[in-house]
């Protein structure tokens, strides 16, 4: 097992931010990879709440870990301190032992520059996901996140 960390500067304030970590319908917008769709089962965002968010390839070359096309993961929501940190507990549902360790993120964000810096570190990631697509599926996952505050908030710079 193995850990990553990657942060992302977001224009926005960390409410808006925290916002979105905790909403269900942004978490379908944002937390997908480029060349993913998402569908979000169960999301209870409290302490000890309950989720289970599903990520499926939209072209049929890539291998889930869950299914031939999707990755499904479950967990629960361990810490949330408004507008500062998110901690998951989290797991893919998978066949496969080697791809089932519980893993952990936290979700910090930091006041800077007039907007938020977002640090997702994950803990426990299975050996068996290689380091460069846990990381690059975080950069996505954060490029997606910084458009969706960014488009609300309605901050300057947004495409």
């Amino acid at each position: 097992m193995y850990s990553t960390q990657v942060a992302r500067h977001v224009n926005a304030p960390r409410p808006a931010v925290y916002r979105a970590l905790l909403d269900a319908d942004a978490i379908a917008k944002w937390r997908v990879p480029v060349g993913m769709s998402s569908h979000v089962h169960e999301f209870d965002p409290r302490e000890g709440g309950r989720f289970r968010v599903s990520l499926t390839y939209d072209l049929p070359v890539g291998t889930g870990k869950s299914g031939p096309h999707t990755d499904t993961f479950h967990g629960h929501f361990m810490k949330l301190v408004p507008n500062e940190q998110v901690v998951e507990v989290l797991e893919f549902e998978s066949a496969d032992p080697a791809l089932r360790s519980v893993m952990t993120m936290t979700t910090t964000l930091t006041d800077v520059d007039g907007g938020t810096d977002v640090l997702i570190v994950h803990e426990g990631i299975p050996d068996d996901v290689p380091v460069a697509d846990s990381e690059t599926g975080t950069r996505m996952a954060l490029a997606n996140l910084a458009q969706l505050v960014e488009a609300r908030e309605g901050s300057p710079g947004v495409d």
